[in-house]
C-alpha cells in the first residue's frame, strides 16, 4: 500500500503544466501530499532515505501559501471565464449556459480528485466565501460518494465526512437550513452517529426550520472583494479572448496576426513627417518614425484604436532576446505590488511576480531600450523613464482594471521627479494557450497575447490630464505561462517630442 501511495504521487514529467488543473494538482502534491507521506509511520518503516531526499529539496517546493494561491486561482478562472465547477473538475473549460466552444482544449484531459475539489472548497470556506465553497464542496461530496468504502491513495486526506461537515455549515451560513439538515444527517450516517457537535447542529437546524428561518430561495451572491463597477465588461472582454464586445462582426479584427497588406515603401515615406500631416488611422504600415535606427528594418505597426490611441508593433523582439530577458529577470522575481496612497503593497487584484532590469544588465536590454525610443520617438534616458519591468503571470495570474498613470499627486510615481507616466510600452515575451488578454474597459476592446509583439498607448492627453479611456486589465491566464516586459515613460523630457495641442482640451 505504501508503494501504491508513492506511485500515486508521481506524475509523468513530460506532461505539460500549462493546464491549470495539472498545475494545481502538482502544487498540491508537492506542498501537502508529499510532506504528509514522507513523515508518515509507513515511510519511517520503509526507509530513512526518503526523509533525507525530501529534506534536501523541501526549501524549493511550494508551500501552504502557494497551494492556497493555486486554489484561489481556480476560483478566479471559474468566475472570470464563467466556467462550471463540474466541468473544470472533469477537465473541461467551457463557459456555462452557452453554446460556445471550449475556451481551452488541452491535449491531455486531466480530472481533479475528490480531495482536490475538497481543498479548493475549504480554502473558500476558511475565508467565509460560501459562494465558492458550496460549489466546490458539492463536487467533492459527489466524487467521494462514488468511491466511498473502497481504498484509494486519498483515504488519509479529505474524506466524505469532512466534505459533508463543511458543506452542511456552508449551506447553513448561506441560509439554506433544510439542506444543511439533510447533509448533517448524512454525516451522522457515514461517520459517528454519536458525534455531539453535529447532533447539536441537527437539533438547531430543526428548531430554525420550525420557526421559519429557512431562506432556500435566496440565491447566493458572488463575493466582489474589490467592488469593481466594471466587472461585467471586464469579464466579457476576457471571455472574448481578444476582440470587441457588443459590436457587429468585422468592425475591428482582433490583432492575432498581421492581417492587412503593407503599403509600398518609397524613399519619401522613410523621411520624418510631422504628425499633423499624417493623421492616424486604423491599419498596418511599415514605420521608421524618422529614425535612422529603423531605416533598414522598419517597425511593423498595426494601429488598433484611435481613442485611446493603441498600436501593436509585430515582431518587435526576437525569440532569443525574449529568452535572455526572462533569464535575467528569473532569479529576481518577487510578488508584484501596487500603489496604495503613498505606499506600495501586495493586493489580490494583482497576482504576478516581477523584477526590474537596468539597461546595463545586458546588451540585449540596452538594444531594446534603443528600439523603444526609436519607435515611440520619446526620450527613455533616466530619469525620463523607469527601468524595464519584467512580469510573470503564472496559474490564474491577472491584474484587474487599473490605470498606469498616477491618479493622485501622492502616488509613489512622483518620487522620480519626472512627472506622471505619459506612455506605456508592453512587450509580450511569451505566448499562452488561452486567456491573458489585455482588456481596455471603457474602450470596450481587448488585445490577445501576441508573442514578441509590443503594445503601445498614451496614458496622458497632450494637456497632461490622465486619459480615462486607458483603464485596462490583464485578464487571468487560463492556460500557459505569460511573460511581459513593461516600459513606463514619464512626461518630463518629452515636451518637444509630444508638444501640447492648440486645443487645451486635448
Amino acid at each position: 500500500r505504501f508503494y501504491e501511495k508513492v506511485r500515486a504521487l508521481h506524475q509523468d514529467p513530460s506532461a505539460s503544466v500549462d493546464n491549470p488543473l495539472l498545475a494545481f494538482s502538482l502544487i498540491k502534491r508537492l506542498s501537502s501530499d508529499w510532506p504528509r507521506l514522507v513523515h508518515s509511520d509507513e515511510a519511517a518503516e520503509n526507509t530513512r532515505a526518503l526523509h533525507d531526499g525530501f529534506e534536501e529539496v523541501q526549501q524549493e517546493l511550494p508551500g501552504a501559501e502557494d497551494l492556497e494561491g493555486a486554489a484561489r486561482a481556480l476560483m478566479r478562472l471559474q468566475d472570470v471565464y464563467g466556467l462550471s465547477v463540474k466541468g473544470m473538475a472533469n477537465g473541461v473549460f467551457q463557459p456555462t449556459g452557452t453554446g460556445r466552444p471550449p475556451l481551452y482544449s488541452p491535449g491531455l484531459r486531466v480530472a481533479l480528485s475528490a480531495d482536490d475539489c475538497f481543498h479548493v472548497g475549504k480554502v473558500a470556506y476558511d475565508t467565509g466565501d460560501y459562494y465558492h465553497s458550496i460549489a466546490w464542496l458539492e463536487e467533492a461530496v459527489s466524487r467521494f460518494r462514488l468511491s466511498y468504502g473502497s481504498w484509494n491513495p486519498e483515504e488519509e486526506r479529505g474524506s466524505l465526512e469532512d466534505a459533508l461537515d463543511h458543506l452542511a455549515f456552508s449551506y447553513f451560513m448561506a441560509g439554506n437550513i433544510s439542506h444543511a439538515l439533510t447533509l448533517s444527517r448524512e454525516f451522522l450516517h457515514y461517520a459517528d452517529p454519536s458525534n455531539q457537535r453535529v447532533t447539536r447542529n441537527v437539533a438547531k437546524y430543526k428548531k430554525l426550520l420550525a420557526s421559519g428561518g429557512d431562506r432556500t430561495g435566496s440565491p447566493l451572491r458572488r463575493p466582489n472583494a474589490t467592488r469593481l463597477q466594471s466587472r461585467d465588461t471586464y469579464e466579457e472582454l476576457c471571455q472574448s479572448l481578444g476582440a470587441q464586445v457588443g459590436l457587429p462582426t468585422g468592425v475591428l479584427h482582433p490583432p492575432s496576426h498581421f492581417h492587412q497588406p503593407l503599403p509600398h515603401i518609397t524613399p519619401n515615406s522613410l523621411s520624418p513627417q510631422p504628425a499633423t500631416e499624417q493623421p492616424p488611422r486604423l491599419g498596418c504600415s511599415y514605420e521608421t518614425n524618422g529614425s535612422p535606427y529603423l531605416l533598414l528594418q522598419p517597425a511593423k505597426k498595426e494601429t488598433l484604436r484611435l481613442q485611446p490611441y493603441i498600436a501593436l508593433y509585430h515582431d518587435f523582439i526576437s525569440d532569443a532576446e525574449a529568452e535572455i530577458i526572462k533569464g535575467l529577470a528569473g532569479p529576481w522575481l518577487q510578488r508584484s505590488v501596487v500603489a496604495s496612497g503613498e505606499k506600495q503593497q501586495k493586493a489580490e487584484y494583482r497576482i504576478s511576480k516581477s523584477a526590474w532590469l537596468k539597461d546595463t544588465a545586458d546588451p540585449v536590454v540596452r538594444a531594446l531600450e534603443l528600439r523603444m525610443a526609436a519607435v515611440t520617438g520619446l526620450d527613455l534616458r533616466p530619469p525620463y523613464a523607469e527601468y524595464l519591468q519584467v512580469v510573470n503571470y503564472g496559474l490564474g495570474g491577472h491584474y484587474e482594471p487599473h490605470f498606469d498613470h498616477a491618479t493622485s499627486r501622492k502616488s509613489p510615481l512622483y518620487r522620480m521627479k519626472s512627472g506622471n507616466r505619459i506612455a506605456t510600452v508592453m512587450i509580450y515575451l511569451s505566448a499562452v494557450e488561452a486567456g491573458g488578454s489585455t482588456a481596455f474597459i471603457y474602450a470596450n476592446f481587448s488585445v490577445p497575447v501576441v508573442k514578441n509583439a509590443a503594445l503601445f498607448w498614451w496614458n496622458l492627453r497632450r494637456n497632461g490630464d490622465g486619459d480615462g479611456d486607458t483603464l485596462h486589465a490583464g485578464c487571468p491566464v487560463l492556460a500557459g505561462d505569460k511573460w511581459v516586459a513593461n516600459k513606463w515613460i514619464h512626461e518630463h523630457g518629452q515636451e518637444f517630442r509630444r508638444p501640447c495641442s492648440r486645443d487645451p482640451r486635448d
